[in-house]
């Protein structure tokens, strides 16, 4: 797979990473991701995938039993369950009970909203009983800049979510349920240093709404989709690519989640990760079937990168 070149002329990902001394190779494969589809009840301005309410590629009985079985074959120590909205799947349920006994950590990645349906209410029960860890996206720690990237009554619905989630153990001090936030930007810049963004969550969601959280993690959103077509009209595309560029940290490469995991879509199909899953860059170069898979990628095996992998590197990076 080529690497694809910078617009800016500063040059490609993989010219970056040479300028360092580095390379972008596999670790030992700890990880699957497990992308069940791009329906969700949300439209967010960031989202590289443009999954929402329109969207209905979703995985079907038969492709969970793959990813079951490759669960089986392989022992990842975690797997990572993210769409779209996981809790508008169909046999969602199956698919967690199944996996659960699998690996030491199975999480699932929600946008809160969705926790509020009758579904996703017996989900969290579910997710309780199992221990899943749940990662929730909330772009922000006040109304207005969530709604800014999520849509008008977002807010209200996402408080009441993690009150719920609250309630039933997640994130409270003690308890082994365990309850991270992810925060992306709502506009054409970059998050916050980590650690004050994650005091200033704290301190807001505590003092005024009396939620509790274990972690907070702050990514930048990568160019791609839903979040590159707003770059575009907006006329910030290369200004913000700029940005990306300009913020390479090399530290950052180690920790990459694409050294470490494989990402499988709805239809069963590999990646390195859920960015180049929504760029169509396949794992190993060609389409390749979760069912197929007969040996997990040796380390020092290259990954392929692209401009989009700028978004992982700057800052404390994507991982």
């Amino acid at each position: 797979m080529p690497m694809a070149a910078n617009p800016l002329g500063g040059g490609s990902f993989g010219e970056a990473l040479a300028r360092h001394g580095l390379q972008l190779t596999r670790e030992e494969t700890r990880v699957l991701q497990v992308n069940v589809g791009l329906a969700c009840d949300l439209s967010c301005r960031h989202c590289h995938l443009e999954a929402g309410p329109q969207r209905v590629e979703m995985m079907d009985r038969d492709t969970m039993d793959a990813v079951i079985d490759c669960a089986r074959r392989f022992r990842f120590q975690s797997i990572d369950l993210t769409g779209g909205a996981p809790e508008l799947v169909p046999d969602l349920d199956r698919l967690v009970r199944s996996l659960a006994p699998l690996t030491n950590r199975l999480m699932v990645r929600t946008n809160l909203v969705a926790l509020n349906s009758g579904e996703g209410s017996a989900l969290c029960e579910l997710y309780r009983e199992l221990g899943v860890g749940l990662v929730a996206s909330l772009p922000a720690s006040n109304a207005a800049q969530t709604e800014a990237q999520r849509g008008e009554g977002v807010w209200g619905r996402s408080v009441e979510a993690l009150k719920r989630l609250n309630s039933l153990g997640y994130g409270m001090p003690e308890s082994p349920l365990r309850l991270d936030l992810v925060s992306n930007p709502s506009g054409a810049f970059l998050p916050p240093p980590q650690q004050q963004a994650e005091q200033k969550f704290r301190s807001d969601l505590s003092r005024r709404h009396g939620i509790s959280f274990n972690s907070l993690y702050t990514f930048a959103n990568v160019p791609l989709g839903r979040f590159r077509s707003f770059l575009e009209r907006s006329g910030n595309l290369d200004g913000y690519l700029a940005q990306l560029t300009d913020g390479f940290n090399p530290c950052s490469v180690a920790g990459l989640m694409c050294r470490y995991q494989l990402s499988v879509d709805w239809r069963g199909r590999l990646y390195d990760c859920d960015f180049h899953l929504a760029q169509g860059v396949w794992y190993g170069g060609e389409e390749t079937h979760i069912s197929t898979l007969a040996e997990l990628p040796a380390p020092g095996t290259t990954i392929p990168t692209a401009d989009h992998c700028f978004a992982c590197t700057v800052g404390a990076g994507f991982t």
